[in-house]
């Protein structure tokens, strides 16, 4: 091995013992590093075009993600181009198979909770920091795209922002890009609690359906969300927080249970899923999940709901979003 390849290891091993112990700067470095060799990779499986970015940005945020796993930290170069290699299969598979292109399997389906070991660092607050500084358009996707479980694939998320899957994949390359550049220039500020602030979020979407099993869904809302709410549904403005409370007060008398799931949470975003229980005398009265997509205003205040179900409505539901259909 020569000198400098040695040498080259040793930095790389250095850099990535301190980024797992939640040194932002060090992850920082790590991924400028070997960004060169990263995007090589991609660009000899899939030659030039825009997803030799797409699938080198994605994996940078995987590497960010998992920087945990890393066993060999001299290795680390080998393991991000592993990663490269692996978005880039994908890819190759879904086009294959006559998926929309640019849609490899969605993160979820190779990490269980990507959340799972940012929990436990430090280095969530730096990523929270800098999605928080994202425009509203670039941060629903991805954090739907990163951080939920059951609306990763390109698909959903254009349902549940309501517009199209070139957009979504359009604004995903934005998204990424920009945090790339955000990550960059928050290295050395200050970051707030992102595990705290997804704690709360958990106790609130437990106690706002608690209350609402308790008939008190109007007046907890009332209380603890903004003034004005508005509702999404498909993508559509469909009411305001009173129709979500008729929603939600129809779906209880008919016998549908809602039970959190999977949560997450910034200062300006925050995600509930949901798992839907139908009634045991119709079990096929309602699809198996929705996600609760939850845009907070300065004060932290729900100002719009997006509600996202994990297969369409069938047409009688949403021939009437503000009754017992617009949560079902």
């Amino acid at each position: 091995m020569r000198d400098e390849d040695a040498a080259d290891r040793r930095v790389d091993a250095g850099l990535v013992r301190l980024a797992q112990r939640g040194d932002a700067t060090a992850l920082a470095l790590l991924l400028e590093r070997h960004a060169p060799q990263m995007r090589a990779v991609a660009l000899a499986l899939l030659g030039p075009g825009p997803d030799v970015d797409d699938m080198t940005q994605e994996a940078a945020l995987t590497a960010l993600r998992r920087i945990g796993d890393v066993r060999d930290p001299e290795a680390v170069g080998p393991w991000l181009r592993m990663i490269v290699r692996n978005a880039c299969r994908s890819l190759l598979r879904a086009r294959a198979r006559t998926e929309p292109v640019g849609d490899p399997t969605p993160p979820a389906a190779a990490d269980a909770d990507p959340e799972r070991w940012l929990e436990h660092s430090a280095l969530r607050d730096w990523v929270w920091e800098a999605i928080d500084q994202l425009s509203p358009t670039l941060r629903m996707p991805l954090v739907l795209r990163h951080f939920s479980q059951g609306v990763t694939s390109y698909e959903d998320i254009a349902r549940a922002c309501g517009t199209p899957v070139g957009t979504v994949r359009s604004r995903l390359n934005q998204a990424r890009a920009r945090l790339g550049a955000l990550l960059t220039d928050l290295t050395a500020a200050a970051h707030s609690d992102a595990a705290a602030r997804t704690a709360a979020s958990r106790l609130e979407a437990r106690e706002t359906l608690e209350a609402a099993e308790l008939g008190r869904f109007g007046s907890f809302t009332a209380g603890r969300w903004s003034p004005e709410v508005d509702l999404y549904l498909g993508g559509r403005r469909v009411g305001d927080r009173q129709a979500l409370v008729r929603g939600m007060e129809c779906d209880l008398a008919d016998g549908v249970r809602q039970r959190p799931d999977h949560i997450v949470a910034g200062r300006t975003l925050a995600v509930w899923e949901m798992e839907l229980i139908s009634p045991p005398d119709d079990p096929e009265h309602c699809p198996p999940a929705v996600a609760w997509l939850l845009t907070l205003d300065g004060g932290g205040r729900v100002s719009r709901v997006r509600l996202h179900h994990s297969r369409p409505l069938r047409p009688d539901q949403a021939r009437l979003p503000e009754a017992a259909d617009l949560l079902v």
